[in-house]
């Protein structure tokens, strides 16, 4: 189609979502087979790549936008624009999982973090008592500086006995086989108490002017 010499895109095709170090396709294809194309960055200069009328350019190409254009009879056109995200993608998943206590009493809000360093592209599922009834609130927290990790916040308010159990996180890389999960154990009380350990017998003999130490472990 000469007034149409680019194929239309669509818009999930003009973000491109690639893990580093991976080789990518700026999917700018042509109605014409042999027509001559030619890919520009966002600094309007010329990018050398293997280009494919079926699929487009193919590389390993920097993040940024990307332009493909060509003459037809003189007339040029130029494609949509497609922007390249590079995403931070490990062959590991280096996970941890952390609660500030394992030990809560009814009423409380339990928290469990599950941290993902080092990549980007991540799905994460939590398992735990109160899953069933949804009754945990999930909170994700991006951080990029000074490193990259993923940052999952599970809270429980208003724990109940019910909610003693394995609290577990599993996260699955988005394009690898490789999964990772960790776990905690919490456990809810109905309410509070204390253990006392006496290191003394009921009864006790001192002899005149003797010092005697009572000590008691308070847990």
């Amino acid at each position: 189609d000469p007034d149409m010499p680019f194929v239309p895109s669509i818009p999930e095709d003009q973000f491109i979502l690639v893990e580093e170090g991976d080789p990518t396709v700026i999917p700018c294809r042509t109605s014409d087979p042999d027509a001559h194309v030619t890919l520009i960055n966002s600094l309007d200069k010329a990018v050398s790549a293997l280009y494919d009328s079926k699929q487009g350019f193919i590389g390993n190409f920097p993040a940024g936008s990307y332009t493909c254009k060509t003459v037809v009879k003189g007339v040029e056109f130029k494609s949509d624009e497609f922007l390249i995200y590079i995403l931070r993608a490990t062959s590991q998943l280096p996970v941890e999982i952390e609660a500030l206590k394992t030990v809560y009493k009814t009423g409380e809000t339990i928290v469990v973090t599950c941290v993902v360093f080092d990549n980007e592209v991540v799905n994460l599922q939590w398992n735990y008592p109160g899953k069933v009834k949804e009754k945990g609130l999930i909170k994700l927290d991006d951080i990029k500086v000074p490193s990259q990790k993923l940052v999952y916040t599970l809270t429980i308010p208003e724990a109940s006995v019910k909610d003693t159990g394995d609290y577990e996180c599993t996260a699955r890389h988005a394009t690898k086989e490789v999964k990772e999960n960790k776990k905690v154990v919490i456990t809810v009380h109905d309410k509070g108490f204390v253990h006392l350990e006496p290191q003394f017998s009921p009864l006790e003999a001192v002899n005149l002017h003797e010092v005697k130490n009572f000590v008691v472990d308070v847990q």
